[in-house]
């Protein structure tokens, strides 16, 4: 604990995963630094935190290059909003999580304020190329990264400016129940296969893969499996309805206990995202899918190629874990590849074990404040 006198933190997560994630780093920082004022953008988690919340994390909820266009508008608003508050609160430090597109513009602003920009979670330069990590050298003060091969690429550059914590999943992925008790709690059988469906925490991803799973689904339940459907926080059972034509889901909705269920679960088809490393930790074999507008994906195939986009796939250097990519996102195919799942068991125990080992050890988020509070002092 130490005594910095009144400190303020500008904060912004910028989807789900951001808001989870920044909200153990803001429970460490509080507990480190006591009386420091946060406000920013985020949801739950950081509202649960008692920070001051701006504008909540679903204003920028966007998948996509070109699926972002369509959200301009209040991504403008929300940056506008952050200006004000540069200027008439001035923060003693701008801390960002995760959500490069529009956090990079975000640092930019405080760089010009000179106000120190503290990044948590680096974007994945490894997939998109170094011209990014160049860029930030140049305008933040301190990059918290998650993967340690990550710190020498991003040093690289002229400054040393990132820091290697660990992985924050590590200290978050809490499974408090056996399978069995899960299952119980659910309602669910015991003695049936389980499969539990992701389709992501923005709407974009929620329109264009929830239909192919909700099918493969129907499919699997004739081959006698049992199947529910995960909603993400940010995505209301309404919005899934509308996704699903307009019908009542034909699969059970749970809103929360994601872990205890991905543990219990034989296995997953989930939206490309955090979801998908949290699933391989907690032992849930996955098909990963992706599907964006055309003119995003071929933008993204010309900066990274063929190479794998999960992130356990990146992580292992592998490809362990199926990925269906565009027109490739179909019922069959899903069905398809979660039996070549099924016939991979062993593979995939022995892997999962890889990547805890790559994961770093545990105190991640306490990491990542010990570095953010050197910038308060």
């Amino acid at each position: 604990m130490v005594d910095l006198g009144r400190r303020r933190v500008l904060f912004v997560a910028g989807e789900a995963s951001g808001d989870l994630h920044g909200g153990f780093l803001v429970r460490e920082l509080q507990r480190q630094v006591p009386g420091v004022e946060i406000a920013g953008v985020g949801g739950d988690q950081l509202r649960a935190c008692g920070i001051d919340i701006l504008a909540d994390v679903r204003v920028l909820s966007a998948v996509g290059l070109v699926e972002i266009i369509g959200s301009l508008r209040r991504h403008h608003r929300v940056m506008e909003l952050l200006k004000h508050q540069m200027d008439n609160h001035r923060p003693d430090v701008v801390v960002l999580v995760d959500y490069p597109g529009f956090n990079m513009f975000v640092a930019k602003e405080a760089k010009k304020r000179g106000i120190p920009v503290f990044f948590y979670i680096a974007p994945q330069v490894w997939a998109w190329g170094q011209g990014r990590a160049k860029k930030m050298e140049r305008i933040i003060e301190r990059l918290a990264v998650i993967f340690p091969f990550e710190e020498p690429i991003f040093n690289a550059h002229g400054r040393d400016f990132a820091r290697y914590v660990g992985h924050p999943l590590v200290d978050e992925l809490q499974v408090s129940c056996s399978r069995e008790q899960t299952r119980l709690r659910h309602g669910l059988s015991l003695e049936q296969s389980l499969l539990v469906l992701m389709p992501g925490s923005r709407r974009a991803e929620v329109r264009m893969l929830l239909p192919a799973m909700l099918k493969a689904a129907n499919q699997l339940k004739l081959d006698g499996w049992q199947v529910v459907l995960l909603k993400a926080p940010t995505i209301d059972r309404s919005y899934l309805e509308q996704a699903n034509g307009g019908e009542a889901l034909p699969v059970p909705l749970v809103d929360g206990d994601a872990h205890n269920l991905l543990h219990a679960a034989d296995a997953g088809v989930i939206a490309s995202g955090t979801a998908t490393l949290e699933a391989a930790l907690l032992g849930c074999p996955h098909v990963i899918l992706y599907r964006f507008s055309w003119l995003t994906y071929l933008i993204a195939r010309l900066v990274i190629g063929q190479r794998s986009m999960g992130l356990p796939n990146v992580i292992l250097g592998k490809q362990l874990f199926p990925e269906l990519v565009q027109r490739h996102v179909t019922a069959d195919k899903i069905v398809r590849s979660l039996h070549s799942l099924e016939r991979n068991r062993a593979l995939f125990n022995q892997s999962v074990q890889e990547l805890q080992a790559t994961m770093g050890p545990p105190g991640a988020s306490r990491r990542a404040a010990d570095e953010l509070v050197g910038l308060l002092k």
